[in-house]
């Protein structure tokens, strides 16, 4: 009886040693980092579809409105939040790939809003408004940073994933590469959409005769 447990004892201690070298508690650990980071993109991103119907609303009451822009934000917002952001969504490459894609068709239908809102000075001195777009800036600027936490933990989690003899590891405990954001991705996160609140530039003087 003691020599089992002995046998045992170092069963368990040579399995503990073999896992702790190949990288297996690393992989715990960076698995949990990417969840973590995830987890804060999908909060940026929650806050900026909540702040939408605010802004939706304050913008349909300025008269003669362009509606195309409006209905564009409207539509692309329903299509990012009806894709269900589950922490799996992070595992499955064609559904990332999905839910990423339309939360940039989000973000551009944004920017172009703001570009419109440029032609209705009555809508730009809104308060309301402007206070509106203040919190829409601040959260583009933390989706962007939430991003790129994102982009690095998995970038880690990867570098581990593929290389010698943590590949190993990955193989037999399943740990598979995780989808990242695509080149295109990268470049949207290095240039968020800008929120200006320039003033349109007065007349030019009439020339003197």
């Amino acid at each position: 009886m003691t020599g089992q447990r002995l046998a045992a004892w170092w069963a368990a201690l040579v399995a503990a040693l073999l896992l702790g070298g190949c990288g297996y508690n690393d992989f715990q650990r960076l698995d949990e980092q990417v969840k973590a980071a995830w987890a804060e993109v999908l909060n940026q991103y929650q806050r900026r579809a909540d702040l939408i119907p605010n802004i939706v609303a304050t913008v349909k009451g300025e008269a003669n409105f362009e509606q195309e822009t409006l209905t564009k934000v409207i539509e692309a917002r329903s299509k990012a939040t009806s894709i269900q952001a589950t922490p799996e969504l992070i595992n499955n490459p064609e559904a990332f790939q999905k839910f990423q894609a339309a939360q940039g068709e989000l973000g551009s239908a944004l920017s172009r809003l703001m570009v419109t809102v440029e032609r209705y000075p009555d809508l730009k001195a809104n308060q309301a408004f402007q206070d509106l777009r203040v919190q829409l800036e601040g959260t583009e600027n933390r989706i962007t940073v939430a991003r790129n936490r994102y982009v690095k933990a998995v970038n880690d989690y990867n570098v581990l994933a593929r290389s010698f003899p943590t590949n190993l590891t990955a193989m037999v405990f399943s740990y598979a590469v995780k989808p990242n954001f695509t080149v295109q991705n990268e470049a949207q996160i290095s240039a968020p959409p800008a929120v200006s609140f320039d003033k349109p530039a007065a007349p030019a003087a009439a020339a003197s005769r």
